[in-house]
């Protein structure tokens, strides 16, 4: 085992590095990756205290300094040093933290997705019945939202833009084949049955990864937002004649 293995947290120390919020490093077996919670991961080869970037980021190549128990990194780009920042090794409590803070932001991140979602499927849909029933809901995913930011706020840490907007222009994608699309609202609460067994699942897993980390506020959230999204599936279950029907009647067919 090298004396790099494990889970290092990143802090900025000086020099033209972006905000480091949540960034680690995990090394193992000589290969390792930086990761942020708003950007995939950037693979890197150990090297002795260096860490040799692969990839697009070939140019970039951190050495580190063993400094009280941790290391001082210098940031460099074609042998020249940007920036500083500090190692820490972190402890399993901490590593719980991490992937706990990674699980909300991407609940968040889900939320703000289902709620573009939800607006397509609103403005393609006509039947009151129907319409009633995504109007509420999307009142309750807006409410899931905003209690996932509470828990990430709760850490000291904020939602990730990227991964907001990423959603956003997922969504706007796909809104025109939802207005061209047949049979509307058959497909509407197909896709919208789906989605709610995906969040559910998110939200099974984030409870659990929550009650691990010892924080029973996130994993209540969790609990009562799956409660909601169940009750939302029943509903749809319960209508799938209706759905069919609407369907049907969307493309001139009279059964």
């Amino acid at each position: 085992m090298s004396e790099l293995d494990g889970v290092w947290s990143v802090e900025r120390v000086s020099g033209a590095l972006p905000p480091l919020h949540g960034c680690v490093k995990r090394i193992y077996g000589g290969r390792g990756t930086t990761e942020f919670p708003r950007f995939p991961g950037m693979p890197f080869v150990v090297r002795g205290h260096e860490l040799h970037y692969r990839g697009p980021f070939g140019v970039l190549v951190d050495r580190l300094e063993p400094q009280n128990g941790g290391y001082l990194g210098h940031a460099t780009m074609l042998g020249r040093e940007f920036g500083q920042f500090r190692l820490r090794r972190l402890d399993t409590v901490d590593q719980l933290k991490v992937q706990l803070i990674k699980y909300i932001d991407e609940a968040h991140a889900m939320e703000q997705n289902v709620l573009r979602m939800l607006d397509g499927m609103i403005s393609t849909t006509d039947d009151p019945w129907v319409l009633d029933a995504l109007e509420h809901h999307k009142v309750q995913t807006q409410d899931h939202a905003d209690r996932m930011a509470q828990r990430l706020e709760a850490h000291d840490t904020a939602p990730s833009a990227v991964k907001q907007i990423g959603g956003v222009l997922g969504a706007l994608a796909k809104l025109p084949l939802d207005f061209v699309r047949g049979e509307k609202t058959g497909r509407n609460a197909r896709d919208a049955y789906a989605t709610e067994h995906l969040e559910i699942a998110s939200y099974e897993l984030l409870r659990r990864v929550a009650q691990k980390a010892g924080d029973e506020e996130t994993a209540e959230v969790a609990r009562e937002i799956i409660a909601e999204e169940q009750g939302m599936a029943k509903v749809i279950e319960e209508h799938w004649d209706t759905f069919a029907e609407l369907s049907l009647r969307e493309e001139g067919v009279t059964v």
